[in-house]
């Protein structure tokens, strides 16, 4: 269990870290000198943070005790599995997954002379995509949680905390994404407020679940 509480303690700290460094980026873009290559980069290196979160939390999964014969075995050491059939894999599967598309819309952002279309084909495409993925992976967490198809409330549970948490900023990222649609009648965003308010309060959610994480004990 000693193994499995470090790489919580990994996976919790890279989202605190990751959604700290996105809340700067949205920050300098809404606040600063809203230099594009400094947020690239800022955002960059928060993505970073997020990609180590989300395949640390894969393997954590993936390194978990199973029953087996009514006790709990540890099974050998794997750096990946497919296990499409298990919830908890799926959920943290998808969650990487989204981190992976996020880092595709991270580089491209780094492109300059881009054309509308460009923009968003390159840039927004795969952070919408990436968002849809991170709600996927959230909604797969309620299901592990509550055991059904749909959401529930369990205050008591710091797991669903954690889930709760980490879905509202995933629903924040996804509002920032849709109104970072770049007009192409107008080459301007459909809100750039909205959008620079979406990530930057969505990523601090992200930021307090991995603090809760901390506290959780596998």
């Amino acid at each position: 269990m000693g193994r499995l509480r470090r790489l919580n303690a990994v996976a919790a700290t890279a989202f605190v870290v990751g959604g700290a460094l996105f809340a700067v980026g949205a920050g300098i873009a809404q606040f600063g000198s809203g230099d594009a290559l400094r947020c690239a980069s800022v955002y960059f290196a928060g993505g970073l943070f997020f990609n180590t979160g989300g395949y640390v939390s894969l393997l954590q999964v993936i390194n978990a005790p199973v029953h087996t014969e009514g006790r709990l075995v540890t099974p050998r050491w794997r750096w990946w599995t497919y296990e499409p059939m298990r919830v908890d894999w799926l959920s943290a599967f998808v969650l990487f997954a989204g981190t992976l598309v996020f880092a595709v819309n991270l580089v491209d952002s780094f492109l300059r002379g881009l054309s509308v279309q460009q923009i968003n084909r390159l840039i927004w495409v795969p952070d919408v995509i990436g968002c849809v993925l991170f709600l996927v992976s959230g909604h797969l967490g309620f299901a592990e949680i509550c055991h059904r198809g749909r959401p529930c409330a369990r205050p008591r549970s710091l797991g669903w905390w954690i889930v709760a948490v980490n879905q509202l900023g995933s629903v924040l990222f996804m509002v920032s994404a849709l109104t970072a649609f770049t007009r192409p009648a107008t080459g301007s965003l459909v809100n750039a407020d909205i959008a620079n308010w979406g990530t930057l309060t969505g990523a601090l959610c992200f930021s307090v679940a991995g603090v809760l994480q901390l506290r959780e004990r596998p």
